[in-house]
């Protein structure tokens, strides 16, 4: 067949001729040399497969964790294989709980600035997003976890090993959708299983859980182990949730961060620990060996709290805890619920918020808070101490504080001037000033024990001024 595309149409009017293909010039716009234009189609395509096949793949693992209730610890193992990081699930304010990767990449992010001593993501200061920071070999993302529009906490990645960018965000962001599905997950098993709990532990902690073997029979199935010497840890927030400005599913969403919190810090040293949220409260019976002593037993719980109060970050509220003597059977529980929770209201009173106080070391304190009249307890302190009851002169508290150390010292003068650093002329005409005031303390012990009580009351708080 004879081809009429050369032939020039029969008007006779020649065209001009149609220009040779040139290649499509990329380079402009990928700042690649224009030979290469074959070469950077083909890279291009074969990125865009292994990103396809990299989606594809996380589709099916955040399927496959869904479909099988997969619990956190699964996702973050998942996670850490398809970006090849350390992957973290924090509470809102920041404390671990769920994590996997490498070792190395773990260890290195808990030795930054991104994390607190206590190895709480300081989530107030990591923003969510891709962050470069100080050390800037460690390459972090993180996003938030969001139930509805409820905040359920943040699903970071940490690396060493590469750069992480937006379909890292993006698939985080995707991965957030089941952790929050697992959360809830886990959230309603454990209320199911924290109604039992709570409901024996209430027994329990009344006198109403049976025998000995019977109420340890109970608890371990359930899931606890009551050990053969114990104490009972109460902490209780220092807000008083009765009188707060706060929503009640405010409130209730804070308390729940405290039990968990508890739960967490105890179940580090011994899953099977018994610990229950109550109210504003948490009950822990934290095991103890039979040698141990009030010291040894103040510093274990000194431990627990300090990993659950962090650096005071994240919204985190302050609580004062109490400790009771130890116990070595479930019959002497009652008792000492009560001991933990005397020392926990009396500890506050005496010491202030976020304190840390043992039965044994309330000494007169625990008799002066039976007293349930406060307006008799200040008539008391006023009629023993008189004007120094009060901070109207600027003295007045630079003279208790003499009368304190003087009582303290058993009256020992020379000691008492060491410790106030005062001249011994200066600290004797003090007496001198505090006699006139309030009597023949150094000479009359039954006024020396009045004044002395009068100076403990005087020192918790709430009861006077």
């Amino acid at each position: 067949m004879e081809n009429v595309a050369n032939d020039p149409p029969a008007s006779g009017i020649e065209l001009p001729a149609t220009p040779p293909a040139q290649p499509i010039a990329l380079h402009g716009l990928l700042d690649v040399p224009a030979d290469a234009d074959a070469t950077v189609l083909r890279d291009l395509a074969t990125r865009q497969a292994a990103a396809l096949r990299r989606e594809d793949e996380a589709h099916r693992v955040l399927v496959q964790v869904v479909l099988g209730g997969g619990s956190l610890d699964a996702l973050c193992g998942h996670l850490a294989a398809l970006l090849d990081a350390s992957v973290l699930v924090t509470t809102t304010d920041g404390r671990v709980i769920a994590e996997a990767g490498p070792r190395g990449d773990l260890a290195a992010a808990r030795d930054t600035e991104a994390f607190d001593r206590t190895g709480r993501l300081v989530v107030e200061h990591e923003p969510v997003g891709v962050r470069v920071g100080d050390p800037e070999w460690l390459r972090r993302a993180l996003v938030r976890i969001v139930a509805g529009s409820v905040d359920e906490g943040r699903l970071a990645a940490f690396t060493t090993a590469r750069e992480l960018g937006p379909t890292d965000i993006h698939l985080l962001e995707r991965a957030a959708t089941v952790a929050a599905l697992a959360l809830a997950r886990e959230q309603a098993v454990s209320a199911v299983e924290s109604k039992y709990r709570a409901e024996f532990l209430r027994d329990a902690l009344a006198g109403r859980a049976g025998g000995e073997h019977e109420a340890l029979a109970h608890a371990e199935s359930l899931g606890w182990r009551v050990a053969s010497h114990f104490v009972v840890v109460v902490a209780e927030t220092d807000e008083d949730d009765n009188a707060t400005t706060r929503s009640a599913e405010e409130v209730r969403s804070l308390q729940q961060r405290f039990t968990r919190a508890w739960v967490r810090a105890m179940g580090a040293r011994d899953p099977l620990t018994p610990v229950m949220g109550f109210s504003q409260e948490v009950v822990a019976l934290l095991p103890v060996g039979p040698d141990a002593d009030t010291d040894q037993v103040m510093a274990q719980v000194a431990e627990v709290a300090g990993v659950v109060r962090g650096d005071g970050g994240g919204g985190r509220r302050t609580f004062s805890t109490g400790v009771s003597r130890v116990v070595t059977s479930m019959a002497g529980l009652p008792a000492a619920y009560d001991e933990a929770l005397k020392a926990v209201a009396v500890g506050r009173q005496v010491h202030g918020d976020s304190a840390l106080t043992h039965v044994d070391g309330l000494g007169i304190y625990r008799l002066v808070a039976l007293v349930p009249d406060t307006d008799d307890l200040r008539r008391f302190v006023t009629d023993a101490l008189g004007p120094l009851a009060t901070d109207d002169a600027a003295e007045h508290a630079d003279l208790r504080r003499t009368l304190e150390v003087l009582i303290d010292t058993n009256l020992n003068v020379a000691e008492t001037a060491r410790v106030l650093f005062f001249h011994y002329n200066t600290l004797r005409y003090r007496i001198a000033k505090l006699e006139r005031m309030l009597g023949p303390f150094t000479t009359d012990p039954q006024l020396r024990l009045t004044i002395a009580v009068a100076l403990k009351v005087l020192q918790m708080r709430g009861l006077t001024r």
